[in-house]
């Protein structure tokens, strides 16, 4: 975490707030997911919170997973080293962000890098992670690996057209 002292009154009653918001069911998912989908390349991490943030807290696994996503050799992170330089770990989380933004992810799904890095706001991380492996699974074009019911289903469109007709009968109807 940063250099922060303890937080008293309103803005320790808003970190545990935040920190309430955290699901270690969902963290084993994700775990899970994410050694799956990367393959050998990615250590197990140590169990807890503080132990998913130091596991991600570098970028390199996330870097890895959203390359993982994508056909070999076309990933959109094209160097990934371990550096233990905060502003290294903190543009390779830059980057993972703004690759997944290119995947498909929301703009407002999407956590800011400090939420990792300090481990403010790790129930966010988890959200964007989530997401993240929703989508994939929804694209279905066989890049995602891990079982498809650990995320929830994106919903997809329905459309339907109506000849003139069938527009007239409607019009009937109480």
């Amino acid at each position: 975490m940063a250099n922060r002292g303890p937080s008293y009154g309103l803005s320790r009653e808003v970190q545990q707030k935040i920190d309430r918001q955290y699901d270690p069911e969902l963290e084993q998912i994700l775990v899970r997911w994410i050694l799956a989908q990367c393959g050998g390349d990615v250590a197990q991490p140590a169990p807890g919170r503080d132990g998913f943030q130091q596991w991600l807290k570098d970028g390199t696994v996330l870097c890895r997973l959203i390359n993982s996503l994508y056909p070999r050799g076309q990933g959109p992170v094209a160097k990934i080293q371990a550096s233990a330089m905060a502003f290294k770990q903190m543009e390779q989380i830059s980057q993972f962000l703004q690759a997944a933004e290119r995947y498909g992810i929301a703009a407002t799904d999407i956590f800011q890098t400090v939420d990792l890095w300090e481990g403010k706001n790790m129930a966010c991380v988890q959200r964007t992670l989530m997401n993240l492996g929703s989508l994939a699974v929804a694209k279905g074009d066989g890049l995602f690996v891990g079982d498809p019911n650990w995320f929830p289903k994106k919903s997809q469109e329905n459309r339907r057209v109506f000849s003139e007709d069938k527009l007239k009968e409607g019009q009937n109807v109480i």
